[in-house]
């Protein structure tokens, strides 16, 4: 099983591409803080989402907006001016939103 839970705040806002058949891709990095006595440490995380929930990312997304997502570990790599490089990316299938809703003038 290869299963990542992840709740933490956006780096940085969604950037959305789409590939040449039309698929939308939306990628962002998460900071995740564990902490411990008087210490905290924070963790950077590359996130991926495809078609509709990388959309929805792109339009619903800010820098700062606190979220928990779900989705798996995967392990990318090339080679650039002959050297091989490596990159861990989680890509969700799910995601909730966990910011407050603003008060507006709405009696619900």
């Amino acid at each position: 099983m290869n299963k990542v839970i992840l709740m933490g705040h956006l780096g940085k806002e969604p950037d959305l591409k789409y590939t040449p058949d039309g698929k939308a891709i939306a990628s962002f990095s998460l900071a995740t803080t564990k902490k411990y006595k008087q210490e905290s440490k924070t963790e950077w995380h590359n996130i991926t989402a495809w078609e509709k929930l990388a959309e929805i990312c792109s339009q619903y997304l800010k820098k700062g907006s606190k979220i928990l997502c779900e989705g798996e570990i995967n392990y990318q790599s090339w080679e650039k001016d002959g050297q091989k490089h490596y990159k861990t990316v989680i890509t969700i299938s799910n995601m909730e939103m966990l910011d407050k809703k603003e008060k507006d003038d709405s009696p619900f």
